[in-house]
């Protein structure tokens, strides 16, 4: 499990959350947030963001996140939600300005970067997770057996390690508990679908 990264443009007058909101509201429709895609997460978290902070951007999607990332350097775009691997090195050089991770609490990899928390957004905490799921109908038994061996290897020191070197955390658990993971997230955001009347395009 990770978290996501709220990140500006170097040139973006904001330091932190509270001063990209200040300009958001200054500029209303005028300044852009890219993501990887329509429906990514990265969108439906800009798209809870602005519902929170009661703001308005307009949302760029792209195809891929390369092109996304590309564009928010180079000045096309004044932020993005964005999953910490593919920008910690453009924080660390300053090519981005990391202005709050998207977590409870400060992560290893951008320890010095505040949560959203501390911004004053508890609800925007969301979780970047991974899980493993097998075909409906295996055996419980099966299930139980896959269940033990992958949080025995998700408990190993080097596996923790090497995940909190990219700024995640191996959490692992029960099967039930990622049942009632998936099932919360599907409720959560089918309501910021909801409230930012985001709509498929015909």
């Amino acid at each position: 499990m990770s978290y996501n990264v709220l990140v500006v443009n170097p040139s973006v007058p904001a330091n932190t959350v509270a001063e990209l909101v200040s300009l958001l509201k200054s500029q209303p429709d005028k300044l852009t947030f890219s993501s990887g895609g329509f429906g990514t997460p990265a969108h439906l978290i800009g798209e809870q963001f602005k519902l929170e902070a009661g703001v308005r951007a307009q949302h760029v999607p792209y195809q891929q996140f390369p092109q996304a990332i590309g564009d928010l350097l180079n000045g096309t775009h004044a932020f993005m939600f964005i999953t910490m691997l593919p920008v910690i090195d453009l924080i660390k050089t300053g090519k981005l300005r990391a202005l709050a991770v998207t977590g409870p609490k400060r992560v290893a990899a951008l320890s010095e970067v505040p949560t959203i928390v501390e911004a004053g957004f508890p609800s925007l905490v969301v979780e970047d997770w991974t899980g493993f799921a097998v075909k409906r109908g295996t055996p419980p038994a099966v299930v139980v057996q896959l269940n033990a061996a992958i949080n025995k290897a998700l408990a190993k020191p080097s596996v923790r390690e090497a995940f909190a070197k990219l700024g995640a955390e191996a959490v692992g658990g029960t099967s039930a508990e990622y049942g009632s993971l998936v099932s919360e997230q599907v409720a959560h955001w089918k309501k910021v679908v909801t409230e930012a009347n985001i709509k498929v395009a015909p």
